[in-house]
């Protein structure tokens, strides 16, 4: 049973393959850029200029093929002959709040995966969301998959692009059968995250760039639980059903204190003031406008973190058989493979 994966360049994506691997599925990894894939060189920002480079992907036993999802005409073919898809590519930034590339690789990018599914006929699409979309929660009431989008009060195109994709998705199911499962990470930790993206914050506290903690948390999972809970989803769940992927929640100090302990560096000492998050957050939009550059935050993102964004994932690890790895063990991992790559 052949897969076609998407993004799987990316830091879930990797883990995808793997497991797909582990499987014994024969899988096709569509990368933006073949040379990329197959080569020893890796993009790194100038924060890591010493990071070394992940192993290319040409040297795990699987087929690469290069397709860009803002550019359909790249795409064509690239799931002919395959049983299955997992779209796992996407943008996922959050500075700037606005910004349209992302519903041009989020939205309109998964417009083209779904034609390429149904040209092919594909008996299960698996599509790869955010827990963003569903309405989040109190520590004493997290949200679930029942609970309507609550992102909008934010003006962030990530979220709201991801929304679009899903009810692109749902309107597949409805419209031509297609046999779609969307599954929807929390927030992914773990090692091999390459950019880095969402571990990016355990390289700030290691470097003590956060003074303080917000007011506000999230739910954390293992990226290997996300990876599994996916691959599972070719064969469990319910065809146009969504499954938040997450585990533990913690407030932003809890979360803060844990990372820092693992990591043998001192945590953030103080609480941040909704109300002074607020301002800031305001002041770093005005001085984004004035020089035409983003700041490191943004209004948006300061919103963000005053809020709790709490789940149930009750639903993924029962219907999904989702593993539910500590917290504690995806930040040690993390690091470790963050000293291993000398990005620390």
């Amino acid at each position: 049973m052949t897969v076609l994966v998407t993004g799987a360049n990316g830091f879930l994506g990797r883990h995808l393959v793997a497991e797909l691997l582990r499987r014994n599925y024969q899988v096709r990894a569509l990368v933006r850029n073949i040379d990329g894939a197959n080569s020893q060189h890796y993009h790194h920002s100038k924060k890591y200029p010493n990071a070394r480079p992940l192993p290319p992907l040409h040297h795990l036993p699987i087929e690469c093929i290069a397709g860009d999802l803002t550019r359909p005409e790249t795409l064509t073919g690239a799931a002919t002959g395959c049983a299955a898809v997992i779209h796992a590519a996407a943008l996922a930034t959050v500075n700037p709040a606005r910004n349209p590339a992302l519903w041009a690789t989020n939205d309109a990018g998964t417009a083209a995966v779904l034609a390429l599914a149904r040209q092919a006929a594909v008996g299960r699409f698996v599509y790869v969301g955010t827990a963003n979309i569903f309405g989040f929660g109190p520590r004493h009431q997290p949200g679930d998959e029942t609970q309507p989008f609550a992102g909008q009060r934010y003006g962030l195109d990530y979220m709201d692009s991801k929304r679009a994709a899903s009810q692109r998705v749902l309107q597949a199911v409805a419209d031509w059968q297609l046999p779609a499962v969307l599954v929807h990470p929390t927030f992914m930790l773990g090692p091999g995250d390459a950019k880095p993206t969402s571990n990016a914050l355990l390289l700030e506290l290691w470097r003590g760039q956060l003074p303080g903690y917000p007011a506000g948390g999230k739910n954390y999972v293992y990226v290997g639980d996300v990876a599994v809970a996916a691959v599972n989803a070719l064969t469990l769940g319910r065809v146009g059903e969504s499954y938040i992927l997450g585990h533990e929640n913690l407030s932003y100090r809890e979360a803060f204190t844990l990372m820092a302990n693992i990591m043998q560096v001192a945590p953030p000492r103080w609480p941040v003031p909704p109300a002074l998050a607020r301002f800031y957050g305001t002041v770093a939009d005005f001085k984004a406008r004035l020089t035409g550059r983003p700041s490191a935050v943004n209004a948006a993102m300061t919103a963000v973190a005053n809020d709790g964004h709490y789940f149930r994932v009750a639903k993924a690890v029962q219907e999904l058989q989702m593993p539910q790895t500590p917290v504690a063990q995806a930040v040690k991992e993390a690091f470790e493979w963050f000293k291993e790559y000398q990005y620390v």
